[in-house]
């Protein structure tokens, strides 16, 4: 197949242009700045310079393909307006859209996030579980899939959207945070922990895609990707800790304290454009459950995660060791 990814030059994106290309694909990315994606060009990805909201860069880079992988999002930054979030999360879901129509590509796989979802109140949740976005990220990821929607169904084009968990493995920074924390043993363990914790392997995620992209019923299909384990946070920091062979912290702290400090940090730099240096949404993850239905997926599309969690945090905690993350 000839596919295009967007946000290759990001986590998610590099690794599945990485896949795609390994499997015999011929693979181009879109990148504002080529030179971040020299390693990609380096084993013959073609990269060419666009935007996702440059609508005549999409243009050209959508020319002669057979599928899109639309994995570039904005992700959650304090500096950032709602506007731009609306920008790339949502608008420019359509513009992608309307862009493979007129390249006469066949098919569009979105990567949305299960965070549409919100908080899961009784999980496992589904693909109909109701939707309680929490923040600007995940409604923009929302009002995405909506306008995607619609403007497949005004052009013709298949889409398929994707909504994975938590995505992990070498290379990642933002589970960085846990894996790392507790690996050097510095882990602040806040709540109880008996909150669930789903997350999915990069490359089980990854297959994932590519099964959206060639399965012929998935087609204006949306699928949960996520791993095939779920475990609670205690489980999993439990598991983290005895993979890297060090003590698993004993202490828990209150949860609010942290909370109001982070409501005050963000009251008093967001003004200002400056990072908090502590979020209410980081204190979240130690309260809000996460855990999904994954039985359409591979009912559906054969999705079957390969990657244990064990053998998943192994490889991502030698990673981060050879690259000197921790």
């Amino acid at each position: 197949m000839n596919a295009l990814v967007t946000g290759a030059t990001g986590f998610t994106g590099g690794h599945l242009a990485r896949r795609l290309h390994a499997a015999g694909d011929r693979v181009r990315v879109i990148a504002r700045d080529s030179s971040h994606a020299t390693d990609l060009a380096r084993i013959g990805i073609e990269v060419v310079p666009g935007d996702l909201t440059d609508r005549e860069s999409l243009l050209r880079a959508a020319a002669g393909m057979d599928v899109i992988y639309n994995i570039g999002a904005l992700y959650r930054a304090a500096s950032l307006k709602a506007s731009a979030y609306r920008a790339v999360n949502a608008d420019a879901v359509v513009t992608l859209i309307e862009c493979a129509k007129a390249a006469g590509v066949r098919r569009v796989v979105h990567c949305s996030t299960v965070g549409v979802h919100g908080d899961i109140e009784h999980p496992p949740a589904n693909e109909d579980a109701p939707m309680r976005p929490g923040d600007v990220y995940q409604e923009t990821k929302l009002l995405g899939e909506q306008l995607g929607r619609e403007a497949a169904a005004r052009t013709g084009v298949e889409l398929v959207i994707a909504r994975p968990s938590g995505i992990y493995g070498p290379g990642d920074r933002r589970l960085l945070k846990l894996f790392g924390a507790v690996a050097r043993g510095r882990f602040l363990f806040l709540g109880n922990g008996r909150i669930f914790y789903h997350l999915t392997h990069v490359a089980d995620l990854c297959d994932g895609f590519r099964l959206c992209a060639t399965v012929p019923g998935a087609a204006g299909r949306t699928y949960i990707l996520a791993g095939g384990e779920v475990t609670t946070l205690n489980e999993l920091v439990a598991l983290t800790s005895d993979i890297a062979r060090v003590p698993p912290p004993r202490r828990h702290w209150p949860v609010w304290p942290f909370w109001a400090a982070g409501a005050a940090c963000e009251a008093l730099c967001a003004p200002f454009g400056i990072e908090p240096p502590i979020f209410r949404r980081r204190v979240d993850f130690f309260t809000k459950s996460r855990a999904f239905d994954i039985s359409r997926a591979r009912a559906e599309l054969g999705f079957a995660p390969r990657v244990s969690l064990r053998e998943g945090i192994g490889r991502t905690l030698e990673w981060y060791r050879e690259h000197g993350w921790i």
